[in-house]
């Protein structure tokens, strides 16, 4: 099963759900911003994206730049900061089986398919 953590206002985030749809392969939708990821399964993504936590936060955002921006955090820190605030995780976030792949760019997902 293919799960896409989705933001339906961001224009990646409808591209990379178009790619999924194609694919014609079984799949969900997590609306993030509206079903709160746990502190645990954030944590599992991250992992299964290989990548730290830092690198999926959306640095741009006002709430990081106001908030986090320059401070010396921990990566639980880090991950309590996306899971509070669920729109800095940056998106779309497509999972299918141990592979996971952030959709930026929107082609990258094709990989993972």
């Amino acid at each position: 099963m293919i799960t896409i953590y989705h933001n339906p206002r961001c224009s990646k985030s409808r591209q990379g759900l178009a790619i999924v749809e194609a694919s014609g392969k079984q799949y969900e939708i997590v609306k993030y911003l509206d079903e709160p990821i746990s502190e645990e399964k954030l944590s599992e993504i991250i992992k299964t994206l290989g990548i730290q936590p830092i690198d999926l936060v959306r640095k741009n955002e006002s709430i990081w730049k106001e908030h986090y921006k320059g401070k010396d955090l921990s990566q639980g820190q880090v991950i309590a900061a996306m899971v509070k605030h669920p729109k800095l995780i940056e998106r779309p976030i497509v999972v299918h089986g141990k592979k996971a792949v952030v959709g930026r760019p929107p082609e990258s997902i094709s990989e993972i398919l």
